[in-house]
């Protein structure tokens, strides 16, 4: 996401006339290739997450806490708490 903002960041400035991103033309023989490079390493960061299972992780991740929240919550709903339990369990 990083590079997709800083290729955003930096067509917008071309257009803004900000920089020396100002100076940089649209030709394909010209300065075209450096509006490209930054969505080339995001098209190559995101290849790269997919295949070695990064993103899949961070998804497992994020259910799995939703999961524990969700138990933790429902315990509260029932009036069940994990320190009485253990309490209980000792007597």
């Amino acid at each position: 996401m990083f590079f997709v903002i800083v290729g955003v960041l930096i067509i917008a400035s071309n257009l803004a006339g900000i920089g020396w991103f100002a100076a940089w033309n649209w030709d394909f023989t010209g300065d075209l290739w450096k509006f490209c490079v930054p969505f080339v390493f995001a098209a190559l960061w995101w290849a790269w997450a997919d295949s070695s299972g990064l993103n899949k992780r961070r998804e497992i991740e994020k259910m799995e806490a939703r999961k524990h929240n969700r138990r933790k919550e429902n315990l509260v709903a029932l009036g069940l708490n994990s320190r009485a339990r253990r309490k209980a369990n000792k007597r």
